[in-house]
């Protein structure tokens, strides 16, 4: 019995008689070619307008005029304070003065632990002065060690020294009673020459106003970024002054010191207030303005990006410093524009390199393929290319500053994998008529998987995918704080992944049970993620959007032909794989 050629396929290759080819090639090459160029040219759009800086003006370290103070923790790489066995050497923290020395006349730290009780001696040798912390916590008996620690720096170092704070957030992390603050702040406050005084979140001041008595200055905490509900970066500025404005009038007679402002130039979206580089300097130059302008003080916060913060508060938590965490380097240069992508053009050639390998891989497969190629299977490549070709330099930036850890690593890694893999894989699977594989054909009964390796392939990514957007939304679900929307890796997957899904039906029924357990998660996902992040979160309606869109197209691709023979359907499926 004679196979019948798949609907809508045509007749083959070799049954096209030569004038009819000829025919055909003009517009069969001026379409792809077209839509090629076409597609180049938007991704070279898209990275023009993201680089776009901002003015030289928004760059906010004057090369005149120095910081007031900024906060300093000398912690690189994998050290961190949480290790009670870590000592910074003094040269270490002499490397960092040297360079904070050329940009502001103070620094503030938060413990005289891991090797910090050197910075007083460390600073006078570069004329910095020295805002000293003592890192408050439950153990009562540390504390009053510490606490002897900076009262004999303080005396020690009396031209350096020119406040000690006693606690930092205590009563925010719930560490100790207020009581149990009160004292600790009343042991170092009778021993120092020097104001004494204790910080916390601007609110939380608010919360105990008895604590006002017990300190020479009021030292409040306002980052908007971390407020309940956070302004946008063009408003945080004035969000700090008010919040000044209020705790003066709540402490008259008491000086207000703004510990720490600051914005993080990368990281998650939290309502409409976005992480960026080109956010922080503008956030930056425009408090410092107003704060100039009405006399108020601000120790800016951070001098470096601390990477171990991003183990407790994810990427943000690692990108507030004025100076990378590993080069040491201003992120900013005196008068220079600001730009959220300082290396687009590598980017962009990444970019147009992929989206070059799309259509390569298309072409190759159209010429392996029988089946003739039509305009809407050309459309979709271009979008898979076009789309890859725009993210590919975000995905990567992002999976390289996002990891941490070796979790991080496998899922930020996977995730990119994916992303890469499966516009070529689909590019492929467009041009020769082969829809998506069934799980069920790669992990199920022996009768029913593929012997297709193109299709295992496929499938395979296809599954890795699943799985690892599986994990983003349960992330997103249940630990949202410090979790990343990777909605540039997703869209590079999901988009070719739809494309298939669109124009590919499969041609025999197949048990996709697990493609429905997916795409219902993945919607139910979708819904919370956008009702917990709220509508102003660009970048949770994006994530919620893919992943929504992943379902959907995982849904689709279960739908099968419930009619015919499938003896018959199988044959015809295996002329469509190459």
């Amino acid at each position: 019995m004679q196979l019948d050629a798949p609907v809508g396929l045509g007749p083959t290759r070799a049954s096209r008689s030569p004038g009819s080819a000829a025919m055909k090639v003009p517009f069969g090459f001026a379409a792809p070619l077209l839509l090629f160029l076409l597609s180049m040219s938007i991704i070279v759009a898209a990275w023009c307008w993201l680089a776009t800086p901002v003015a030289s003006g928004h760059a906010p370290v004057d090369p005149v005029r120095k910081l007031d103070c900024v906060s300093y923790a000398p912690f690189r790489g994998h050290q961190t304070p949480w290790n009670s066995s870590v000592v910074i050497s003094a040269d270490q923290i002499a490397q960092d003065f040297a360079d904070l020395a050329r940009i502001t006349n103070c620094i503030r730290i938060y413990s005289v632990e891991n090797g910090l009780d050197k910075v007083p001696e460390l600073a006078s040798k570069v004329g910095l002065k020295v805002i000293l912390g003592v890192w408050i916590g439950r153990d009562r008996l540390k504390n009053a060690s510490l606490i002897e620690t900076a009262v004999l720096l303080a005396n020690q170092f009396t031209d350096v020294v020119t406040a000690v704070i006693v606690g930092n957030e205590v009563l925010l992390r719930g560490e100790l009673p207020e009581a149990g603050l009160r004292e600790a702040i009343r042991s170092a406050k009778g021993r120092v020459s020097v104001p004494v005084s204790y910080a916390d979140s601007w609110d939380f001041w608010l919360r105990y106003p008895e604590l006002a008595h017990d300190v020479d200055f009021v030292t409040i905490h306002v980052l908007p970024y971390w407020e309940d509900v956070p302004p946008r970066a063009e408003d945080a500025p004035q969000h700090v002054i008010d919040a000044r404005n209020k705790i003066a009038l709540a402490f008259p007679g008491k000086e207000i010191f703004i510990g720490e402002a600051g914005w993080p130039s990368r990281g998650r979206m939290r309502d409409g207030a976005l992480p960026s580089r080109i956010n922080q300097a503008r956030f930056t130059f425009d408090l410092l303005d107003k704060a100039n302008r009405e006399n108020v003080r601000i120790n800016l916060f951070e001098a470096y990006d601390e990477p171990w913060k991003r183990q407790w508060e994810g990427t943000v938590g690692a990108h507030w410093g004025w100076l990378d965490g590993e080069s040491r380097q201003l992120k900013y240069s005196s008068g220079a524009t600001v730009s959220n992508y300082p290396h687009w053009k590598l980017q962009l050639g990444a970019g147009l390199g992929f989206g070059i390998a799309v259509f390569v891989t298309a072409l190759l497969a159209r010429w392996r393929s029988a089946a003739p190629s039509a305009l809407p299977r050309w459309l979709a490549v271009a979008a898979s290319a076009t789309a890859s070709g725009i993210l590919l330099g975000v995905s990567v930036e992002n999976a390289l500053y996002e990891s941490y850890g070796f979790a991080g690593l496998v899922r930020q890694g996977s995730l990119l994998m994916t992303a890469m893999f499966l516009p070529l894989l689909c590019a492929n699977a467009l041009m020769s008529g082969r829809a998506l594989p069934a799980f069920v054909e790669l992990i199920g009964p022996r009768e029913t998987r593929t012997r297709s390796l193109p299709a295992l392939l496929l499938g395979a990514v296809l599954l890795v995918t699943a799985l690892v957007a599986v994990e983003v939304a349960l992330g997103l679900m249940f630990d949202p704080r410090s979790r990343d929307f990777p909605f540039a890796g997703l869209t590079m997957a999901v988009v070719p992944i739809w494309t298939v899904a669109l124009l590919n039906r499969r041609k025999l029924p197949v048990c996709a049970t697990s493609e429905a357990v997916f795409a219902s998660l993945f919607a139910a996902a979708a819904f919370y993620i956008l009702l917990h992040e709220g509508v102003q979160n660009w970048q949770s309606l994006w994530t919620s959007t893919t992943l929504f869109l992943l379902g959907a197209a995982l849904w689709r691709s279960r739908s099968a032909v419930l009619s015919g023979d499938i003896g018959h359907a199988r044959a015809v499926e295996l002329r469509t794989q190459v």
